[in-house]
């Protein structure tokens, strides 16, 4: 990347290819550093565990926009370029949303604020508990902008509206 040392450590892997969106692949379902987004990949870590699948090209340009709409949104100007300076986008106010990948078009994801409940939402495929279907990756954002309730986030819609390269139509 840069001749930067990684200051990461082992807390994201410095040589995924993500990492060049700017998106952590995170080695822990809760990692140490506070991201504005990151996804686990099953191949890192102690535990092995996380994403069975890799992100489709189209589905890290979506958490790369992701992870955009959340500094554009929270930032100011001043600070989104002191951001930019940065390897990741890592702040001390992010509730860091750790997306994983359960299969083709399952996602699910976790803010690492949550201490009670389930570890991912939704729960994996093979949990016993699992309700409905799959979800795809806008879906599981579309969850993360509460647009599963009846108080959806106009902001996230104008957004995915907006850069129709990446979200579609």
């Amino acid at each position: 990347m840069t001749a930067n040392p990684w200051p990461f450590g082992t807390d994201a892997d410095r040589d995924d290819p993500l990492t060049k969106l700017r998106i952590p692949v995170v080695t822990s379902f809760n990692p140490s550093w506070k991201y504005v987004a990151a996804y686990i990949d099953v191949d890192t870590g102690p535990y092995s565990w996380g994403s069975t699948e890799r992100p489709t090209d189209a589905e890290a340009q979506m958490i790369a926009s992701f992870i955009q709409e959340y500094i554009q949104n929270w930032f100011n100007e001043r600070y989104q370029h002191e951001l930019a300076e940065r390897l990741l986008d890592v702040d001390s106010g992010c509730n860091t949303t750790v997306f994983i990948k359960y299969g083709p078009d399952d996602w699910a994801y976790r803010h690492c604020s949550w201490i009670y409940g389930p570890t991912f939402v939704p729960l994996p495929p093979n949990s016993p508990s699992r309700d409905g279907d799959p979800l795809s990756l806008v879906q599981v954002m579309d969850r993360t902008h509460g647009m599963h309730t009846d108080y959806p986030s106009k902001r996230w819609a104008e957004w995915k509206a907006a850069h129709p390269e990446v979200f579609g139509s």
